[in-house]
C-alpha cells in the first residue's frame, strides 16, 4: 500500500510539465514559425526578424509588446550577436522573461489576522465563478479555511454555478436570494467570517448589469461594505480573463484595472488556445501581475503563475 500511494505521488506531473502541457498549441506554433523564419537565412538579420513579428503577433504578444521586444532584437542582430536558431530563442526567453519579471514583482499583501477578502472581477463567460471555485480548492488544499460568498446576485445561473462549486470543494456559500443586494450579502459574509476566524473569504461579483456604470458603482459598493467590516479589505482584487479572447480581453482588462482598482489577474483557459503569449501582452501592457493560470476543468486545474517556468514551457 505504501509502495503504491509513493508510486502515485512520484507519477505526478511537476508544474513545469503541467504549463508545458497547457501551451502545447503556443509552443508548437511559434517553434513552427521562428524556425520557419530563418530557414532560408544565411545569417539572422533585420530582414530575418521582419519575419519574425507576424508570428509573434500571431501568439498574441500584441503590437506593442512585439516591437518593443523586436527591437532589442534588431540591435543584437546589427552587432551580428545573433548566430543561429537557438541563439534567437534564448534572446527571446530573455527579453519575455524581462517583461513578465517586471510586472510580476508586485507580492501578494500580507495580511494580519483573519479573514483575507478576494475580491473576484470579470466579465460574463470568462469562467470567473469556476475559477473562485478552484481558488477554494487551492486554499483548502492548503490546509485553510474558506467561505464562498455568491454576490453575483444579477445572474440567478451564478449563485447556483457557486453552489456547486461549494458541494465540489467542501466549502460553506454565502448567499441570498437572485437580484439581491451584492453588498447586503457581502455583509453577511464577512460577519459569518470574522466570527469563526476563517482564512478567506472569496468573493464573486457580477460581470455585467445594465451599464459599465452601474457595474463599477456596484464594485466600489461592495469596497465601500467590506471595508467598514475588516480595515483593509478587500486585500486582493483579482481579474479573470479568457485566454482564448487575447486582444479583446486585453481591452475589457483594461477598463476593468482602470476602475476597479485589480491588483492581479487569473488567466483562464489557457489549454484552449495557440496564442499563450497573451500573458506578455497583459503584463507589458496592463503592468497587473498573472497570479494564476487556469489549466483544465477539474478543481486542481489552478496553477499559481511562475515567469520563469512559463517562458520555459514556451520553448522547451
Amino acid at each position: 500500500m505504501i509502495q503504491t500511494l509513493f508510486g502515485s505521488l512520484e507519477q505526478q506531473p511537476s508544474f513545469l510539465d503541467r504549463m508545458k502541457e497547457a501551451v502545447t498549441r503556443t509552443r508548437e506554433n511559434l517553434t513552427e514559425r521562428i524556425e520557419e523564419a530563418v530557414a532560408f537565412s544565411k545569417e539572422i538579420d533585420r530582414a530575418t526578424l521582419d519575419d519574425l513579428e507576424a508570428t509573434l503577433i500571431g501568439a498574441d504578444l500584441g503590437s506593442t509588446t512585439t516591437q518593443e521586444v523586436l527591437q532589442k532584437l534588431r540591435e543584437k542582430a546589427d552587432r551580428k550577436q545573433i548566430k543561429d536558431v537557438d541563439e534567437l530563442k534564448r534572446l527571446l526567453k530573455e527579453e519575455l522573461l524581462a517583461i513578465l519579471t517586471a510586472a510580476n514583482t508586485q507580492p501578494v499583501r500580507r495580511v494580519d489576522g483573519t479573514p483575507e477578502v478576494i475580491l473576484v472581477v470579470g466579465v460574463n463567460g470568462t469562467g470567473k465563478t469556476t475559477t473562485i471555485g478552484k481558488l477554494a480548492q487551492v486554499f483548502r488544499s492548503d490546509g485553510k479555511t474558506v467561505l464562498m460568498c455568491a454576490a453575483d446576485t444579477f445572474r440567478a445561473a451564478a449563485i447556483e454555478q457557486l453552489e456547486v462549486w461549494g458541494d465540489r470543494t467542501g466549502t460553506e456559500v454565502i448567499k441570498t436570494k437572485p437580484g439581491g443586494d451584492p453588498a447586503a450579502v457581502l455583509f453577511d459574509a464577512l460577519q459569518s467570517a470574522s466570527a469563526r476566524h476563517t482564512d478567506y473569504v472569496i468573493v464573486d461579483t457580477a460581470g455585467r448589469l445594465h451599464t459599465k456604470t452601474n457595474l463599477m458603482a456596484e464594485l466600489e459598493k461592495m469596497r465601500r461594505t467590506a471595508q467598514r467590516i475588516i480595515p483593509g479589505a478587500p486585500h486582493e482584487t483579482l481579474l479573470v480573463m479568457d485566454a482564448t479572447t487575447g486582444q479583446n480581453g486585453l481591452q475589457q482588462a483594461r477598463l476593468f484595472t482602470q476602475s476597479a482598482g485589480v491588483t492581479g489577474i487569473v488567466l483562464t483557459k489557457l489549454d484552449g488556445t495557440a496564442k499563450g503569449g497573451v500573458v506578455v501582452a497583459i503584463s507589458r501592457e496592463l503592468g497587473v501581475p498573472v497570479r494564476y493560470v487556469g489549466v483544465g476543468e477539474k478543481a486542481g486545474d489552478l496553477l499559481p503563475f511562475d515567469p520563469k517556468e512559463f517562458v520555459e514551457s514556451l520553448f522547451a
